[in-house]
């Protein structure tokens, strides 16, 4: 009889652990409370100059002619988008120098640049827009023996 009833507390005590443990009595949760802080941070991307290229002069370059037209593109090599205003074209080298022609009757002056259509607006990252640009000799009274033959550098300024 001691054997069965020490059985039976064993079995009480299982049952009533079963018990406790389903019903959430006697079960404790403990847990601290507390607060952080942190850092990070993020990096502004940066304007990068445009590149522009230009195709070969197509036309007449003689005094008084239409002049000749000079295809260009400018392109946006940054890695978002940039917004072109503006193309300029002078007569300078390829550092910006002012061009001066050869011969003593042959004048810069005579010489007109401009951007007959200018790009403009939103250029994605590696995107780009295309103009054009003309390129004219004035038919003066003086001789312009002397700019036969002139290779006419362009500076082209892209804002």
């Amino acid at each position: 009889m001691a054997k069965t009833l020490h059985q039976d507390k064993k079995r009480i005590a299982v049952i009533l652990a079963a018990v406790l443990t389903i019903t959430g009595v006697g079960v404790a949760f403990a847990y601290w409370t507390s607060t952080g802080t942190g850092t990070g941070s993020a990096t502004t991307g940066e304007s990068v100059a445009f590149t522009i290229t230009s195709d070969p002069a197509v036309g007449t370059l003689a005094p008084g002619s239409a002049g000749q037209t000079v295809d260009f593109t400018v392109t946006n090599p940054g890695e978002g988008t940039q917004n072109l205003t503006d193309v300029t074209v002078t007569l300078a080298t390829v550092d910006g120098t002012p061009w001066v022609p050869t011969g003593d009757n042959c004048l810069a002056a005579d010489y007109t640049a401009t951007v007959t259509d200018v790009p403009a607006g939103q250029i994605p990252a590696g995107g780009s827009l295309d103009g054009t640009a003309t390129v004219t000799l004035t038919n003066t009274t003086a001789n312009q023996d002397d700019c036969q033959g002139q290779e006419v550098p362009l500076y082209f300024t892209a804002s």
